[in-house]
């Protein structure tokens, strides 16, 4: 079988699955309907802060996975509406920031520093319309860039990379999000180390579990569901009812927002914004192919550069960056939307996690089976078919499926998202918490399951308090049993040789390189603050 033959197979697998309604006696595949409804709810969870993609990911991903099952024909439905969770996200996320000067997100809050001037003089409409062309644009660039480049590196490393060469390059990845996640490298270590502590617990020799105690709830090692979404979703939820608590009452209210002028993005204007949508995308996808940066240096990035170049061509008549200048929005959104694809490179091709939502797009794999991501997955058999080659086309299918519903229906919907804003935060906090231990006791359906992410919910509510970031420790967590399990491999294919790791050339490379970025990040953040 060819290329193109498995890309007709993948697009099959998502139009022609299990039928789940029609229209007008066209039949609607489930995974096709699960597409559209993870959009819509990712544009409703952006457009409300504190209700960010991932969170409605962690929250549906259990509920999904109980509805559809563990068999490899789940994989597209359910993962179909987590790509659509974090396209709807991505776009919706601008919404608060541009009409209430509220950033929903980390990220966003670039976005506030011309959308909000925008409408508070009187051209909302038009910030959300160059919000959305923005946003789309830079994430069909990155899905572009993602399907070229994610099966040949993928390849790259299958052809050239052994076991002792793939446990250096687990440990520099490592490294490298334990060093650039958050504002301390030290802090950053510290979470890696307690996510690779907690992966460990219940594993080991069969008869021998480590670190259980004699106790055989911890023998069996910490579901992985209760350590992510405690982690990241209850002790976010914690953190925010205790900012929620001190918050003092303030009579002040805000003034209605009025529509002015024409609302409307015209060709000239998007001709004009083209080159600051261009730019960002570029640099988005860029920093999206590295794991674990994240969207806030890009959007940062994104804004900086094309601010320095606006300077340079403005008339003045034109507003600067920060004053309201379309080109801000653009910019911001171009940059932040482009690494949602890009992010996805290291997780399909390397089986690496980059930021939280394709956390959850690697649980959601691990947990159903039949697909791991990672260089096996692009191997292209011509005697048989590789079904992991099938569902990675039908992804990339989905992901171009969601692209076209964000140009079609997405501005729309997200313009409309606008009254998500106006929910409380104390009624929208226990709903979030309530969903989210729901949604784990479908999937483990046993109380100590409960307790574990209460637990790791008060380590993640820690962590935050103390300015560590949490995604070091999760994806530590999940990359932890690789880890192990490529290093004994190594270990026994060398012979027993324990120093495997620096015998190899690529493999000494990789591991100088994990120091490298250590040392290179410590000596980085000194100057700071010096």
């Amino acid at each position: 079988m060819g290329v193109f033959d498995y890309i007709r197979l993948g697009v099959l697998a998502v139009f022609q699955g299990p039928e789940m309604f029609s229209v007008l006696g066209v039949p609607v595949s489930v995974t096709l309907a699960m597409i559209l409804f993870g959009f819509l709810l990712g544009i409703a969870a952006g457009a409300t802060p504190g209700l960010a993609g991932p969170v409605a990911m962690a929250i549906s991903l259990p509920i999904l996975i109980s509805a559809f099952g563990f068999t490899p024909d789940a994989l597209l439905p359910v993962m179909g509406f987590l790509i659509g969770v974090m396209k709807g996200a991505t776009v919706g996320g601008a919404v608060p920031a541009i009409l209430f000067n509220t950033p929903g997100t980390p990220d966003a809050f670039m976005t506030t520093l011309d959308g909000y001037p925008m409408a508070r003089n009187g051209q909302a409409g038009k910030a959300l319309r160059i919000a959305h062309f923005s946003s789309a644009s830079g994430d069909t660039f990155s899905d572009v860039v993602l399907i070229l480049c994610a099966p040949f590196l993928a390849i790259l490393v299958e052809a050239y990379l052994d076991l002792p060469e793939k446990t250096a390059l687990l440990i520099l990845s490592l490294a490298f999000i334990s060093s650039v996640i958050g504002t301390s490298v030290g802090k950053g270590l510290i979470s890696m180390g307690l996510g690779l502590f907690a992966a460990y617990v219940g594993t080991g020799e069969d008869f021998y579990p480590r670190l259980s105690m004699g106790t055989q709830s911890l023998a069996e090692g910490f579901p992985v569901t209760t350590a992510v979404l405690g982690v990241l979703i209850l002790g976010e939820v914690f953190k925010n009812i205790e900012d929620l608590w001190r918050e003092q009452k303030s009579g002040a209210r805000m003034e209605p927002l009025q529509q002015r002028g024409d609302q409307r993005l015209h060709r000239h204007e998007i001709g004009r914004l083209a080159p600051y949508i261009g730019r960002s995308a570029l640099i988005g996808t860029a920093i999206g192919a590295l794991p674990g940066i994240g969207s806030t240096l890009a959007a940062t990035l994104g804004y900086t550069i094309n601010r320095n170049r606006y300077r340079r061509s403005r008339s003045e008549s034109d507003p600067e960056f920060g004053s309201g200048a379309p080109e801000g929005i653009a910019a911001t959104e171009a940059a932040n939307s482009s690494v949602s694809g890009a992010n996805l490179i290291p997780v399909l091709s390397l089986g690496i996690p980059g930021n939280a939502a394709a956390v959850f797009l690697i649980l959601a794999a691990e947990s159903i089976g039949g697909f791991n991501p990672g260089p096996s997955v692009f191997t292209f058999t011509t005697d048989t078919v590789n079904p992991e080659l099938v569902v990675a086309f039908g992804l990339f299918t989905a992901m171009m499926l969601a692209n076209l519903l964000n140009w079609t229906i997405g501005g729309a919907f997200m313009r409309s998202m606008g009254v998500m804003i106006r929910v409380p935060k104390h009624i929208l906090l226990p709903i979030v918490l309530l969903l989210t231990l729901t949604a784990i006791y479908v999937q483990e359906t046993r109380m100590e399951a409960m307790w574990f992410a209460v637990a790791f919910g008060v380590l993640g509510y820690g962590m935050r308090r103390l300015g560590m970031s949490p995604l070091p420790f999760v994806i530590a967590f999940l990359l932890g049993g690789k880890l192990e399990e490529t290093a004994r491999q190594a270990f026994a294919a060398t012979g027993g040789d324990p120093f495997f790791l620096v015998t190899s050339p690529v493999a000494s490379a990789f591991v100088a390189l994990s120091l490298a970025v250590i040392v290179f990040s410590l000596r980085s953040a000194r100057k700071t603050k010096a």
